[in-house]
């Protein structure tokens, strides 16, 4: 295999592809929802219980993470791409709530491979300085999987009905199954990376997060405040991105009396705003980086800008106008992006490698707890109280997040890493 410059990037772009595919799987349901719970009669309550089975699978991340720091990325990732796309295409064969439920479930355990896969490929691919960018750019896939489902999934129920949708989605999952394993090698295997890139990520690894040659101890993760302060923000935070997947379509319907069309038009605009967030944020720590703010200090920076912005969700039930609410729901999205990926990130920067994968999964689990309390309150409270609530909700929770970011994370002086100086190149 011929040497490949930058080979970094294009792994995270590969990854990110699996992003992508992962999030396009799982948005399915939340696009289809309108006409799902009207073929098969299914009640708000219920299809609040379907996205909870959903969150209540998705919480297991801490189980996919220590598969990918014991198994091996390559492997590993493989195998639970695999998974969730054939379960999606189960989705097809689903009669009543119970089924999707139950489907929900076991898509939930295996989708939540793809953020510790991701951060792990971060953490092993990039040296400090790039971390924030890479992690932006695989958190694009989340967004653009969003951003693609209104359109393909209506497409596919309009041309043949919403069943195909979820046929379709799980065959693109398969695909990018085989592209990883042709494509995919740990950085010191790659037949098609050059001497110098494999030293230039060396050197800018910190020497206290390098790997211990042991298997990491969730135990002693859970004791580090460092965790819980990069875990609790996520339980308050992430709550924004479910309602955005799974309520927002109900919502233009229910409330804002949008039709299936009007959805596809609309319902993925938030997403493609968020993609900008995914690199707003980092933008931001690189900006304070380079003028002598300490890495940590720019991420908590970073995220608490994206918090103050996440303010303006508090008047989407407010306004009169839909589209403005469309609007103020975009800028939701970028503001979560981007508090987001600079949270999510902070994992490869606060732990080894070899735990990277099981904090991302035991934080994804806070952050996935976050959403089945919020999604059970919307599915039984929504009919009585309306919407307007929650926004406000989304709104302020952010803000208790940055607070707890600045309380619990403590800053260290890392021994060796690149310093910043400028945008990040091959």
């Amino acid at each position: 295999m011929p040497k490949l410059r930058a080979l970094r990037w294009w792994i995270i772009g590969l990854v990110m592809l699996g992003a992508i595919v992962n999030y396009l799987t799982r948005s399915t349901m939340g696009i289809a929802a309108p006409t799902i719970l009207k073929d098969l009669g299914i009640t708000v309550r219920e299809y609040s219980w379907i996205t909870s089975a959903f969150q209540i699978g998705i919480m297991l991340q801490p189980v996919c993470g220590y598969v990918l720091d014991t198994l091996g990325l390559r492997t590993g990732f493989a195998v639970f791409a695999a998974a969730w796309s054939v379960i999606a295409m189960a989705h097809g064969l689903a009669s009543n709530w119970q089924g999707f439920a139950v489907l929900r479930g076991f898509l939930g355990l295996a989708e939540g491979s793809a953020q510790p896969a991701g951060m792990k490929a971060v953490a092993t691919w990039f040296p400090a300085k790039e971390r924030g960018f890479a992690g932006g750019i695989f958190n694009i896939g989340a967004s653009f999987g969003s951003v693609l489902a209104p359109p393909l999934v209506v497409w596919a129920a309009l041309t043949w009905n919403w069943r195909a949708a979820f046929v379709l989605t799980g065959i693109l999952g398969l695909a990018w199954v085989a592209l990883w394993l042709a494509l995919y090698r740990s950085p010191d295997q790659h037949p098609a990376m050059t001497d110098d890139e494999r030293a230039r990520i060396a050197a800018g690894q910190e020497a206290h997060l390098t790997d211990a040659g042991a298997r990491p101890s969730i135990v002693s993760i859970l004791k580090q405040g460092q965790f819980w302060g990069i875990a609790l923000p996520r339980f308050l935070a992430d709550p924004t991105w479910g309602t955005l997947s799974f309520w927002v379509p109900l919502y233009l319907s229910q409330t804002r009396g949008f039709d299936l069309k009007h959805i596809a038009m609309f319902a993925w605009l938030p997403f493609v705003a968020a993609d900008l967030g995914c690199l707003f944020g980092p933008s931001v720590a690189h900006f304070l980086q380079a003028r002598g703010v300490s890495l940590i200090n720019a991420r908590r920076w970073a995220f608490t800008l994206g918090a103050a912005m996440m303010t303006g969700m508090i008047f989407v039930g407010r306004v009169e106008s839909p589209y403005a609410a469309i609007a103020l729901l975009c800028l939701g999205g970028f503001a979560h992006q981007t508090l987001s990926v600079t949270v999510i990130t902070m994992a490869s920067d606060l732990f080894r490698r070899d735990e990277v994968a099981t904090v991302a999964g035991l934080a994804g689990m806070m952050g996935n707890l976050g959403v089945l309390i919020f999604s059970l309150l919307i599915g039984g409270l929504v009919t009585t109280i309306g919407y307007d609530p929650f926004f406000v909700a989304l709104g302020v929770l952010d803000i208790a997040g940055a607070i707890l970011l600045w309380t619990l994370v403590k800053d260290r002086v890392v021994t060796r890493a690149e310093p910043v100086s400028q945008i990040p190149n091959p």
